[in-house]
């Protein structure tokens, strides 16, 4: 059930991550009351913004300036209220024992039920991977008396989630969660198309919002399911019985 008691910590490499791969399921989550918290570690100047240096002149300082508007459109249509931009540097993304405190300290004072973040496998972006190593430790760190951080305390496991990577069958994902997001695919749809830096992905990742959707019909037998989006899972589930 998702209600004021559930909190989310979502963890997205670059500007538009979230969006492309989860944007349903955070708004629907946001919809439904939850406390979503999104941390943005970069803005995916160097790598995610192609289009953005095809433009003469072009520098650095603006394509973030862009990407940072774009992520505040975006969020306003999912509606995210709670997020921050890290401002790391994207390809190769370098994250070392000070980062790692950093991320820590999210997960100590978000104290998620569910962390929603990369997966361990993709072919085409080494961020994403070393994001997905990343997110596991802090989380597991987070959980750890021994690991002493000032004015912090320690959370309890949570769940870790992985998003679907682009190229699919090439990463080897296979759908280990998939969620409804019929109820939110227009504010996904809203969402994407404010990333006029990567225009190439908004009719790909609509596409598969409706393959996942025909997978999640098959596998439950409910035809109302339009939308959908899929993740991997670091954990199996636990519970009292089968759901």
């Amino acid at each position: 059930m998702i209600d004021k008691n559930t909190n989310l910590l979502v963890v997205s490499a670059h500007a538009a991550d979230f969006v492309w791969r989860a944007g349903g399921t955070i708004a629907k989550y946001a919809k439904h009351g939850a406390n979503v918290t999104l941390v943005i570690l970069s803005y995916g100047a160097r790598g995610e913004s192609n289009d953005l240096w095809k433009t003469e002149g072009q520098t650095l300082e603006n394509v973030k300036a862009i990407r940072k508007s774009e992520i505040e459109e975006a969020t306003k249509c999912l509606g995210i209220s709670n997020y921050e931009i890290w401002d790391f540097q994207d390809y190769h993304m370098e994250l070392n024992e000070e980062r790692m405190e950093r991320l820590v300290r999210k997960i100590r004072e978000v104290k998620p039920h569910h962390i929603l973040s990369h997966g361990p496998t993709n072919a085409f972006n080494p961020d994403h991977e070393s994001v997905y190593k990343y997110v596991f430790d802090a989380s597991v760190l987070s959980t750890s008396s021994g690991v002493v951080l000032e004015g912090t305390t320690v959370a309890k496991q949570a769940r870790l989630f992985g998003f679907e990577p682009h190229q699919s069958e090439i990463s080897n994902f296979k759908p280990e969660v998939i969620i409804d997001i019929t109820e939110t695919f227009e504010q996904k749809q809203a969402a994407m198309n404010c990333f006029k830096a990567q225009p190439h992905l908004i009719e790909y990742y609509a596409l598969k919002a409706s393959l996942r959707g025909n997978h999640a019909r098959r596998c439950s037998g409910n035809n109302e399911y339009k939308y959908a989006e899929a993740f991997s899972r670091s954990f199996p589930y636990v519970g009292g019985e089968f759901v």
